[in-house]
């Protein structure tokens, strides 16, 4: 299983971002530059339409190939108490010629990107990642060197951690108490930056318009707890 929270950022404060999130996690950041290839599958293999991702870190110096497949997310009166979506995963490494392979399957490619930004893995209470990237569609089939912005000016941020169907409350808690305490520093820290911040950056479940959002007082708070020494 693996919980996550998304949101957006306006590229020009990701550079602060990142300047926080090194202080937080306290761990040097990884360049990311993944091909991501969308595959759904034809109505010959079944009456449920089934999705699988082709990932690609094209930052290792032999690029290689994951197979990944996200599943439903949990539903029900314990889903909508947690501050995280929480849904089933699958993923393994595969050869680099799986995309023929899912071909032959009678999959399709229904379409490709290329995430490019960096990310952060820290331990917290949970195995906790957070990237930070933009998301560029290629001009032409598997061209990344072509690849321009879907969304120029923005960037998503997204926080996942692994989970199970024993531990994923307690590590959903950990990732909200993250998230929390990323928010309020976004707040004091980064005034600089803007007279309003509110919109900087906004982490939620996928799908959902509301989220982990922390307030200016708790910020204050979290900040007087340490002295005011966080380094940055």
């Amino acid at each position: 299983m693996e919980c996550i929270v998304q949101g957006i950022i306006e590229t020009q404060h990701v550079e602060a971002l990142e300047i926080l999130l090194q202080g937080l996690c306290g761990v040097h950041r990884e360049r990311l530059r993944i091909h991501e290839i969308c595959l759904k599958n034809s109505p010959n293999l079944g009456n449920v339409a089934s999705e699988i991702r082709l990932l690609c870190d094209l930052e290792q110096t032999e690029p290689m190939w994951t197979v990944k497949h996200v599943g439903g997310a949990m539903r029900g009166a314990g889903a909508e108490q947690i501050s995280v979506l929480v849904r089933t995963t699958v993923e393994s490494k595969v050869s680099k010629n799986v995309l023929r392979l899912f071909y032959a399957l009678g999959y399709k490619l229904d379409h490709e990107l290329l995430r490019v930004g960096f990310a952060f893995h820290f331990l917290r209470g949970a195995q906790i990642t957070v990237t930070v990237s933009s998301i560029n569609k290629m001009l032409k089939l598997h061209a990344t060197d072509e690849a321009v912005p879907v969304t120029p000016g923005i960037q998503v941020v997204e926080v996942t951690a692994p989970a199970t169907s024993e531990n994923y409350t307690e590590v959903a808690a950990a990732m909200s108490s993250f998230c929390e305490y990323l928010a309020p520093y976004l707040v004091i820290q980064l005034l600089w930056i803007s007279e309003r911040l509110d919109w900087l950056l906004h982490l939620s479940k996928p799908g959902v318009s509301t989220g982990v959002v922390a307030t200016a007082a708790a910020a204050a708070a979290s900040l007087m707890s340490d002295g005011g020494g966080t380094t940055l």
